[in-house]
Formats: C-alpha cells, structure tokens, sequence
C-alpha cells in the first residue's frame, strides 16, 4: 500500500518519508544544519526534565578512523568466530530468546532486504559485506553516537527514544535521512576510546547521517508496519 500524499515540509510527510536509508551521498552537511538538529531533538520530553542524551559527531577523520578499526576487527571475526566473545553490546538491545511474531518480523526484515540485493542464505563473503555496511555508515559523512550515563534508569531509555525520533523527523524537515543503528553496541568499548567517552556512559545506538542515494537500490527497500487495527484496543 502507498503511503498517503502529504505536502512537503509538514510533520505527517516527514513521518511517512521517515526511513532506514543504507546508501548515502558524500554531500556534507554543514555544522550548522547539524547543531539546529540536535536543538531541536533536544526539545523532546523525558521523565522529570532529566534530559538524559549526550551526542557524539563523526566526521571526516575521526569518523574514518573509527570505521577501519571496526571493520578489521569484523573482518577478523568473520575468519575466527572466537573473537565475538571479546565484543559484547553494551546492554540488552534485544530478546535473549525471541518469540512470535517479533521473529517474524525480524526475519521478514532480514531476508526482504538481503533478497532484494541478491544475497542467499549461502552466501556467506556476501552476507558479511553488507553487515559491514553498517561500520562504514554506509557511506553517510556524519556518524552519531548516543550515550547514557550509567547512574540513570530503564526510562531514560524511553527518553532516548522520543529524542531519536524527534532527531530523526527533524531531519526529514530538511531533506536529510538516517539510519539508527543497533549494530555498533558490539563494539561499544572500541566506540568509548574513540569519542572518549567517560566510564559512566553507556553506548545507546549510533545513527547515520546525510544526504539518500535516491539511485541506490538499496534504498528502495521498505518495511511493512502492522495495520492499526492489530496493535489498538478500546477499553
């Protein structure tokens, strides 16, 4: 089904137009355009004021640095499984034991995605390129990382949530696209000493940023979302 047609520039089209893109343009994004961003995602609400967020920006060598140092660690975990007991996320993103339907979704997720690129099950050298995909940004100038201070409870993370949103909607505001990633916790201590981070902060996600590669197939990617009727209850 199509999403509805909104006008340009208002909030139902950036939450309709609001995607996970996986193939950026080089085009920077100046600090300016970036700053306003972060002030305004820093407008979303959280429990008593607290206002957990504390944000990172990677960009140039710094953002660089960071990729070729993940990717020969995932390049070496590819060849010595061993080494992922080394890397653990920083907290328990997802379900130690997954049920229906969230599997579900997920694998339809998965395969839909790796399905369209052409890549089975089989293979393997194809699978781990676009896992990698992730730690290069997917070629996005600008790499986001989010932390928590330790000391801070489960709903900060519920904060976080409202001031990803309210980011990544912003964004949409002014043509720009994301991607919040998940896949960089493994690496969380590598990420620390990098942004140096202090010991009571705690990675949350990273988030790419910039400008779609409306030609890449990629991106043409989109998934589905349960109908209204599924997840509402009247009482």
């Amino acid at each position: 089904m199509s999403p509805p047609k909104f006008e340009l520039g208002t909030l139902d089209h950036a939450v309709y137009t609001r995607k996970s893109v996986r193939a950026f343009t080089n085009q920077p994004v100046p600090r300016e355009v970036l700053k306003s961003l972060i002030e305004s995602a820093c407008r979303a609400p959280s429990g008593t004021n607290t206002q957990p967020w504390r944000v990172y920006v990677l960009e140039g060598a710094a953002r660089d640095n960071l990729v070729d140092e993940v990717c020969k660690i995932h390049d070496a975990m590819a060849k010595d499984p061993e080494l992922a007991k080394q890397y653990t996320d920083s907290y328990d993103y997802y379900p130690e034991k997954w049920i229906s339907p969230f599997i579900d979704r997920r694998r339809q997720n998965g395969w839909g995605l790796y399905g369209l690129l052409g890549i089975d099950k089989t293979q393997k050298d194809k699978m781990h390129a676009q896992q990698q995909r992730n730690f290069r940004f997917f070629d996005a100038p600008v790499g986001l990382m989010f932390t928590l201070n330790t000391a801070m409870g489960r709903g900060s993370l519920l904060d976080y949530g409202m001031f990803l949103q309210t980011l990544m909607l912003a964004a949409r505001g002014v043509g720009l696209s994301t991607c919040p990633q998940a896949a960089w916790l493994a690496f969380s201590k590598i990420v620390h000493q990098h942004i140096k981070a202090g010991p009571d902060e705690m990675l949350v996600c990273a988030m790419c940023l910039g400008y779609e590669d409306t030609d890449a197939l990629v991106n043409t990617f989109e998934t589905p979302r349960e109908s209204v009727d599924s997840v509402l209850t009247w009482v």
